[in-house]
């Protein structure tokens, strides 16, 4: 009977496309064999028409089993076996051909084999782990490296750990904590794990710790080229600095979106860059892949960058167990919903590792329950957003002011000059705007210098940054957004809460701005003017230290008798991060722009640029740009009247992930920016794939995301009034999940597809 080989046809011209894009030429025998005898050592290519060849055996699955034959054999540049590749039918499951291909190998002498139907690639270092599902096939080099890394690899436990390395330009001690935390990826690594997740609070040391590993590995022969992936250009700036003092012997840069990519050891990228970029990588091009704030990158779209690379993957992030979605346990193979090390921020305050703080007494209490005017009531949650009051925005201004003042010795003895740094968290950039204006206006001898605010549109943004955290002055940095994440300026003394927090890990991430230790000033402890009692909210103390995962509440506050109508301005804002928000704020001072003009504006402006500028000529062409043209770029567009940056314009297209090329691709017509509603579309079925979900479950959350699209976000209240209460969608929603299960799946879908990190 003659074998239909039709299906095993097409899985030879997929696995031939997949080789020429891992830089392999079949056609090239000093590259590519195919048909190779095993038989007698490596001997070169089969004969002709030997498929048919009298007395072939077949194999169970119906494929011929050319007297050991061999379908393909990838060479090194010597011209020996490297990897041994395996076709089978698309109807065939390739990991079932594992022990057929294994005596080939040996045979061979291949070190590695990969099994595929031209559906599924699985890659087998048979000698030291099981064959495991990759997304590409490895170059020449990726195989090469493996090889030598394999030759030179060491112990781990013959690597000291250091007592001591140099940071920013002094000796810093490795603490325990960290030295338990390499010992335990240590221990992990040598029992196969190859997936790691560290929870550190903020402000002791993740990326020192993970600096360090990745030497141990290095060092060790375990690794050659590291990714850093980080979600924030600010976090960005921060890796490469510790790279630079930590690992500055080893080739590192940061790619950005559009340039040139560079054949270095470490590459720092942001997510939202690799996701556009990640297939011009093999899946072994990386040996360690390093994710900061992983619990944020687990998610829809961002987790296809993680597994498309076949490394040691090390999830690092400051954000208690408790809140960390199971999605980011399972793909770093944790047990229990237990991170493979952790360290309690209990235990950090009382080995004095982070500076503790406490909440200022008698701060105005003004916006805590919202004001009565006219029979109307003014929610304190819609504070510069719907309305304002100048009074209480100057009154928190002038009580931080004076209380910083008087307290900043006490804090910091070695603190010069007064008060010490602090930083304001605005509610819009307006808002923030504002703030600085009234700071400096109580400072009038610093001539404006005292208060700065820091936000997307300020000019050089990054040189304000470096002042504040290595000049004098500014004192004060006002922002929104940028600031409560991410940022590390180890001398801060005050944090300013301006703003409403409703979200634990956020509210921990802005505490935790604070509380890194300062030997040099003696900082002993930091203050909190927490002027919306979100301290309260979340039942939060210095000498009970919030943590759980409980709601908090927030007490009654008698309102101010002196609140008059006078003291109210109409502004008529809106919640900034809803997508009903129809403007975008540009400028220092926070002017507002309607989406669709500011998306108009920027088109036209690429569109006339095109004749006069050779970037953009050069990005029209499509060649990538070199780093200084990126950076070139990109301040010559965040100029006045429109301040076109990243930022702004992931608002105005309503884009997250979109990068300055993307946007400029897409005004140039070479682009189709994804729509929100089509970006949650993708992260909602990512999701569903994660949930073990009857149909029923899955079509009633479909109805729940298109609520939240048309919002913004969801809330338990929006399935009790039409058009949900309509579908009777409350009491559904208890029947599928439970009333526990219900609230967990509202949080859940608000973290992850429409949560402000992914706006």
């Amino acid at each position: 009977m003659t074998k239909d080989t039709t299906k095993e046809t097409d899985a030879r011209i997929a696995i031939d496309d997949w080789l020429r894009q891992a830089g392999w030429e079949p056609s090239d025998k000093s590259q590519v064999q195919t048909e190779v005898k095993a038989s007698g050592g490596f001997g070169g290519i089969a004969d002709p028409g030997s498929a048919s060849e009298p007395g072939a055996l077949h194999t169970s699955d119906g494929d011929v089993l050319l007297s050991g034959r061999a379908d393909y054999v990838l060479l090194d540049q010597r011209g020996q076996p490297l990897a041994v590749v395996e076709a089978k039918r698309k109807a065939i499951h390739p990991y079932v051909a594992k022990q057929q291909a294994l005596p080939y190998a040996k045979q061979l002498g291949a070190p590695f084999i990969f099994l595929t139907n031209g559906e599924l690639i699985y890659f087998w270092d048979y000698q030291n782990d099981d064959a495991r599902i990759v997304n590409s096939f490895f170059s020449r080099r990726d195989m090469e490296r493996l090889v030598h890394m394999r030759s030179e690899r060491m112990p781990l436990a013959t690597i000291d750990i250091p007592d001591y390395f140099t940071r920013q330009g002094e000796t810093r001690e490795l603490r325990p904590y960290q030295r338990d935390a390499m010992r335990a990826m240590d221990r992990a690594l040598e029992l196969g794990k190859r997936r790691f997740l560290i929870e550190l609070p903020t402000g002791t040391g993740k990326t020192d710790l993970i600096c360090q590993y990745i030497q141990r590995l290095m060092q060790a022969g375990h690794a050659e080229r590291v990714l850093f992936l980080v979600d924030r250009e600010q976090l960005a700036k921060q890796a490469l600095e510790a790279i630079t003092d930590l690992l500055g012997h080893y080739s590192h840069y940061w790619l950005k979106p559009g340039i040139v990519r560079t054949e270095q050891q470490i590459t720092v990228c942001l997510l939202q860059t690799m996701i556009g970029r990640y297939h011009e990588y093999t899946s072994g091009y990386f040996d360690i892949v390093i994710a900061d704030e992983c619990h944020r990158s687990i998610y829809g779209t961002w987790q296809s960058v993680l597994t498309h690379f076949d490394a040691i993957h090390i999830g690092l992030t400051a954000t208690p167990a408790a809140y960390i979605e199971r999605n980011t346990f399972s793909f770093y193979q944790c047990k229990d919903n237990t991170p493979d090390f952790s360290y309690p921020i209990q235990d950090a305050f009382q080995n004095d590792y982070l500076v503790p703080y406490r909440f200022a007494e008698g701060i105005t209490e003004i916006i805590a329950e919202g004001a009565d005017v006219d029979e109307e009531h003014y929610d304190p949650a819609e504070f510069e957003r719907k309305w304002t009051n100048e009074k209480t925005n100057r009154l928190m201004m002038e009580e931080f002011d004076k209380l910083a003042w008087q307290n900043y010795q006490s804090l910091a003895p070695g603190q010069k000059p007064a008060p010490g740094k602090s930083i304001v968290f605005a509610i819009t950039k307006h808002h923030a705007a504002r703030l600085a204006q009234y700071l400096n206006d109580l400072h009038p001898e610093y001539n404006g210098h005292y208060a700065e605010v820091i936000t997307s549109d300020v000019q050089n943004t990054d040189e304000l940054i470096r002042k504040f955290k290595r000049e004098d002055y500014p004192q004060v940095a006002v922002s929104v957004g940028m600031l409560d994440t991410g940022f590390d300026c180890r001398e801060i003394l005050h944090l300013v809460m301006c703003r409403r927090v409703r979200s634990p890990i956020l509210y921990q991430q802005m505490r935790g701005r604070g509380t890194r230790t300062a030997p040099h000033i003696s900082k002993g402890k930091f203050v909190i003017y927490d002027f919306f009692r979100n301290h309260q909210y979340f039942n939060d103390s210095d000498t009970d230290i919030f943590i759980g995962t409980g709601t908090g509440h927030v007490p009654t506050i008698r309102k101010p008798k002196s609140m008059s109508q006078r003291d109210l301005i109409e502004l008529g804002l809106e919640d900034e991060w809803l997508e009903a928000v129809n403007y975008v704020e540009v400028g220092p001072q926070g002017e507002r722009i309607d989406k669709r003009q500011y998306v108009t504006d920027w088109e036209n402006t690429v569109r006339d640029a095109v004749v006069h500028d050779p970037i953009i000529r050069k990005i029209r062409s499509g060649n990538l740009l070199s780093d200084g043209e990126e950076q070139q770029l990109a301040v010559r567009l965040n100029q006045p009247e429109r301040y076109f940056n990243e930022e702004n314009l992931r608002r105005a297209y309503r884009n997250p992930g979109g990068s300055l090329v993307d946007f400029i691709r897409a005004a140039l017509g070479q682009q189709k920016i994804k729509s929100r509603e089509e970006t949650v579309d993708e992260n909602f079925r990512a999701w569903l794939v994660t949930r073990n979900l009857s149909a029923e479950q899955a079509q009633y959350l479909a109805m729940l995301k298109n609520r939240g699209i048309a919002r913004g976000k969801l809330a338990l209240d929006d399935l009790f009034q039409p058009p949900l209460s309509i579908l009777n969608a409350a009491n559904l929603g208890i029947e599928f999940f439970g009333e526990q299960g219900l609230k967990k799946v509202v949080d859940e879908m608000n973290d992850t597809l429409f949560s402000s990190d992914n706006r």
